[in-house]
């Protein structure tokens, strides 16, 4: 189960569980690979709904990444994420959320 009091969002990738959380060390290659310059900049991407499916997809490898899960970007390209791709949007606003804030 995915604990909110740790930053942890699940997502179901073929079908199979996984839990993302955003590290620090997470945090960082997200930051990099979404071309961002500081976290509020990402954060606000999302607040804003200025995002691109790019930066749903970096969020979603940091947050796996984060959780412990050895792939890249490329290994996403073919899996399905169930929910599709409004899902995958929302957990990575959710995984963001939840890596500044307390659940409520």
């Amino acid at each position: 189960m995915a604990n909110p009091w740790e930053g942890e969002v699940a997502v179901h990738l073929d079908g199979e569980r996984h839990v993302m959380r955003l590290t620090l060390g997470a945090l960082a290659e997200l930051e990099a690979s979404m071309e961002a310059d500081t976290l509020v900049e990402m954060v606000e991407r999302f607040e804003d709904s200025s995002f691109s499916t790019r930066d749903v997809l970096a969020v979603i490898v940091a947050g796996l990444r984060g959780g412990g899960w050895q792939g890249d970007v490329r290994d996403l390209l073919t899996v399905e994420i169930e929910g599709g791709a409004v899902a995958a949007a929302k957990q990575a606003g959710q995984l963001l959320a939840r890596a500044f804030a307390f659940p409520a």
